[in-house]
């Protein structure tokens, strides 16, 4: 299954309907095709789509809200997602989720209304009050802009509440997806913002630990009576050895760290076509390491498999890596969250795009002066 476009409502911190697209919007030229996954006829996924804004815009927030309808259907319960509180204490969110069905070429629609319910014993939980689910072929689709639009046509399923065996936080989508076998390799690596501990691998790849850190000759882990081993050696010096993941951040830099989980999971997704979600992506990283990451999956040589790499950051730069405009959002948050494809403010793809971010023409995207000036007027007052 393949994310074509996502639409929240009902979400307490957005200030209003919520509205991605992760395919691509704009005009599509020859020398475009090679950093973009083809779908079906002249539709094509962003590979890499990026979340930008200032502190406190709200990039963690739209990815909870990405995770939760990936999760969502991919047959999770609710209950079970860890971004679930994104819903908040929602009387009524209403979800719409289009995605491509690789199994069966059928574009297909989700929509989904979920409430929430507060106990002093369990806290806040969820369930899903009404459901139903559309499909078409793609040989329907003739034009990009008609090819999400099931409006005049009757759903394929309808949760009924006589599905006994159905809980009431699962989507109906478990039984559509049992049926065609599909299921999808979601990563989530929000929990890495700002901790970095390895997990136990199989094996990380000699040339993931090589790009990162060539002063290492070899890291592997043992596994003996159900205790692990790790041996690490340096170039020229005695191997060590550890009992726990966590005392390799004593030898090794948190980006060395990160970077180990994250490009080995990474290889993960371009080989099973799923979704990786990084938040804050330069944490721990210089640039280049970044922009690696980002173009190994908009190489379509390497990614031909369609896997996706959704991320936030803070890096005008970043931005200037792109061709396009329609796989970038700005995020804004002024008594609730926005979010803007950069499309509807840059006409233009030649326009460098961090110039436009830090020059604050983009509005939003950059600290305002009177909040500078409250803040230099403060630390004056506090050195007299």
């Amino acid at each position: 299954m393949k994310l074509l476009r996502i639409t929240a409502e009902g979400l307490p911190l957005f200030k209003e309907k919520l509205d991605l697209t992760f395919y691509a919007q704009q005009r599509i030229t020859e020398e475009q095709k090679n950093i973009l996954y083809p779908l079906f006829s002249n539709i094509y996924l962003n590979s890499a789509t990026g979340f930008i804004g200032i502190n406190a815009s709200g990039k963690t927030s739209v990815l909870r809200v990405i995770l939760l309808a990936l999760e969502l259907i991919n047959n999770e319960p609710i209950n079970h997602i860890e971004t679930r509180d994104i819903l908040g204490d929602a009387k009524e969110a209403k979800w719409n989720i289009y995605f491509f069905s690789e199994k069966t070429n059928e574009i297909c629609r989700l929509e989904t209304i979920i409430t929430s319910q507060k106990s002093k014993s369990e806290g806040i939980s969820y369930s899903i009050v009404s459901e139903s689910l559309w499909t078409k072929g793609v040989a329907e689709v003739i034009t990009r802009k008609a090819m999400l639009d099931f409006e005049s046509r009757e759903p394929l399923i309808v949760r009924s509440g006589r599905e006994d065996f159905l809980s009431d936080d699962v989507s109906i989508m478990i039984a559509r997806n049992k049926k065609m076998k599909e299921h999808m390799h979601i990563v989530n690596l929000l929990k890495y913002t700002n901790e970095n501990v390895l997990p136990l691998l199989e094996e990380i790849p000699v040339e993931v630990i090589t790009f990162l850190d060539p002063t290492i000759e070899r890291l592997h882990f043992d596994e003996n009576d159900n205790k692990t081993l790790i041996h690490l050696k340096f170039k020229g010096k005695e191997e060590i050895l550890l009992n726990n993941p966590v005392e390799l951040n004593n030898y090794l830099s948190s980006g060395t760290v990160k970077g180990m989980i994250t490009f080995t999971l990474a290889q993960e997704i371009l080989q099973s076509g799923g979704y990786i979600v990084v938040d804050e992506v330069e944490n721990h990283f210089n640039k280049e390491i970044v922009t690696t990451l980002m173009r190994f999956f908009m190489d379509s040589r390497l990614n031909k498999n369609g896997g996706t790499f959704i991320f936030s950051t803070h890096y005008p730069e970043l931005l200037d890596e792109y061709d396009r405009n329609d796989s970038i959002y700005i995020t804004r948050n002024c008594n609730g969250i926005t979010v803007e494809n950069l499309t509807n403010i840059l006409k233009r793809n030649d326009i460098k795009k961090s110039d436009a971010y830090q020059s604050g023409f983009l509005e939003g995207t950059t600290p305002t002066y009177e909040a500078y000036m409250q803040l230099k007027k403060s630390i004056a007052a506090s050195l007299e």
